[in-house]
């Protein structure tokens, strides 16, 4: 009887359905109108979003590759650094870095500085929009662009680890975040003078690393080097505290490369366009394994071991210099590029060391030597870039990043002093500026 019912029943709805086909044809058409005009509206958010998250998770890897690269009396202090470099980036940006960085039509100075104004997003469900909805929302962006902003101010903070104050160092991080990396990443990514002289940056060798690479340099060079680390003509290794940390915070890094350059191809809106971002996926993985082989063979010619730390970096400069233009080298360009800033932070670190010039997570040959080799290594698969161009923007960033970051260094330097005292530093900035230790039950304490 239920069988039979059943049967029943099934022939009447399969008989409704097939009734029913041209209807739901012609609502789902309908339907599909508008879902169509905004269809590259849609995936373009979407892929900013994701690749947010993904870039996002970049913050706890460089939390990691610090934590492990620092020794263990002041890893506490150096996750505290990230936490609270990260939130004001967050913070800052919106009140002020966005639309100096984005300013459209609003400059202040045509083409070199850009709107002084609070970032505003849509209305909630884009209601009284009327604009044409064919790029990604503003949210999306913002979310997308401030990741690059705090990746910054994360460069400096290895580089400076173990012997500054952090309150002065927050408050370097709020004027870059604030004021110079906007203003700078302006004049390309706003479409400001260094993008009308055609410099080509795809994802920010220069525009992102080589800056957090020139801030940091300038940093090291007034902030001076660790107690005891160049001692009687000699460089005194200081290991840090964990590699196991610092080799999950490269891999970390390595997977929120991809969001970093994939979500620069800015549009996910057509089969042209995603195809070119697993091009660029493709790249960025093939020079950070480039990268890290580089440094594994030269470590083991140079010292006749190979060295973790230098093979971690290795990876890491690899990354930054596909970072420029993942889109157009082929696989073997991009593993000679990559191959290429692998051996730069072999001989760049030993190179900081003779110069005096302290740089504890070697954040300055990954992102500042790196960063200037992928820049020009663009010329080579980009007939768009031309060498000149690409040699003068470096200059121009470069000599504002550095003026910019010494007028603050100095100020901070002058007003509240910047690194802290002997005896904080050896006793360890965990217990001398936070009261805490990451490692407690090894202080002996």
């Amino acid at each position: 009887m239920r069988r039979e019912l059943t049967s029943k029943l099934g022939t009447v709805s399969l008989a409704a359905l097939l009734l029913a086909v041209p209807q739901l044809a012609a609502a789902q058409e309908a339907d599909l109108t508008p879902l169509n005009a905004d269809i590259g509206f849609i995936f373009t958010t979407f892929m900013f979003l994701v690749s947010g998250f993904l870039v996002f998770f970049m913050a706890a890897g460089f939390a990691m590759l610090e934590a492990g690269l620092v020794r263990g009396k002041n890893v506490a202090m150096q996750l505290t650094k990230n936490m609270a470099l990260f939130s004001l980036a967050s913070l800052f940006f919106y009140i002020l870095g966005y639309n100096l960085m984005y300013p459209g039509d609003g400059w202040t100075i045509q083409n070199v500085l850009g709107a002084f104004s609070v970032t505003a997003l849509e209305p909630v469900g884009l209601e009284g929009v009327e604009a044409d909805l064919t790029y990604a929302s503003v949210g999306s962006d913002f979310f997308f662009q401030l990741m690059f902003c705090a990746a910054t101010a994360s460069i400096v903070s290895g580089a400076l680890a173990e012997r500054i104050k952090l309150w002065p160092f927050l408050a370097f991080v709020i004027v870059l975040v604030a004021v110079i990396y906007p203003i700078q990443a302006s004049w390309k990514w706003g479409g400001g003078f260094l993008d009308a002289m055609g410099f080509q940056d795809f994802a920010g060798s220069t525009v992102v690393h080589s800056v957090g690479g020139w801030a940091a340099l300038t940093g090291a060079i007034i902030l001076g080097p660790r107690l005891g680390k160049y001692k009687d003509g000699k460089v005194n290794p200081m290991p840090g505290s964990n590699l196991a940390l610092a080799t999950l915070g490269t891999f970390i890094l390595w997977l929120g490369w991809f969001g970093f350059n994939g979500g620069s191809q800015l549009y996910m809106d057509t089969s042209g366009n995603v195809a070119d971002i697993s091009r660029i996926f493709s790249n960025t993985n093939t020079a950070a394994a480039a990268g890290a082989v580089a440094a594994l063979i030269l470590t083991q010619l140079l010292y006749k071991k190979p060295d973790l730390t230098m093979i971690l970096n290795g990876a890491l400069a690899g990354l930054v210099s596909i970072t420029a233009e993942p889109l157009t080298p082929s696989l073997v360009s991009a593993t000679l590029i990559g191959a290429v800033g692998g051996v730069i932070v072999v001989f760049a670190v030993p190179l900081l060391d003779r110069l005096k010039i302290d740089d504890v997570v070697g954040a300055i040959p990954v992102h500042l030597f790196a960063g200037i080799w992928g820049t020009l290594a663009v010329c080579f698969t980009n007939s768009a870039a031309s060498f000149s161009v690409q040699l003068t923007s470096i200059v121009i960033v470069g000599a504002f990043v550095t003026v910019a970051s010494a007028v603050v260094w100095l100020l901070l330097k002058a007003m509240f002093g910047l690194r802290v005292s002997e005896e904080a530093e050896i006793t360890g900035l965990d217990r001398s500026e936070l009261g805490m230790e990451a490692y407690p039950e090894f202080s002996g304490s």
